[in-house]
């Protein structure tokens, strides 16, 4: 079997474990760091295997709609989920930017406590994929930081918020 091209992100939060799992899990938390620069509209977030996560991106005029689908739920420690883009009717369709973008990425994110915080991961792989895609994919790994950085960013701040909240 060829080995699939991957993309790891991984950030160490000053959270944990219980309190970063609400910002993936919560509709709310989730809409203020997933997407950056973006407004992020949570349509539906039903977190358990076979939920639907129904996600709605928009900038200006523009926008896009996300479909996943969660196989793995393992609260506060692992979410899998296979992540498509979607039409309005929240069928998968492929990316309408890129032709040979991979139609679904496996999505796994694990949370593991590590002192008093959580060192979490992030794993990107396409999913049931043609040489095409594949190839795309391999092509993007490079760039991906950026957007998921940024994003990370907005998480990490929404976190210290949440943390201070906490200790009041």
């Amino acid at each position: 079997m060829t080995q699939l091209p991957t993309y790891t992100l991984e950030r160490f939060f000053n959270a944990p474990p219980s309190l970063v799992w609400r910002t993936w899990t919560e509709p709310e938390l989730l809409a203020t760091w997933y997407g950056p620069g973006v407004e992020t509209i949570v349509h539906r977030l039903d977190v358990k295997p076979g939920g639907l996560w129904l996600n709605e991106m928009r900038w200006g005029e523009n926008g896009f709609f996300q479909r996943m689908e969660f196989t793995e739920v393992d609260a506060p420690n692992r979410l899998v989920c296979l992540m498509a883009h979607a039409d309005a009717e929240w069928n998968v369709v492929g990316n309408p930017r890129q032709a040979d973008w991979p139609r679904v990425l496996l999505t796994e994110v694990d949370f593991v406590e590590e002192g008093a915080g959580t060192r979490m991961t992030l794993t990107w792989t396409p999913h049931e994929a043609s040489e095409a895609e594949r190839s795309c994919f391999a092509a993007a790994v490079a760039g991906l930081d950026q957007g998921w950085g940024a994003g990370m960013d907005l998480l990490e701040a929404l976190l210290k918020e949440l943390a201070a909240e906490v200790s009041t």
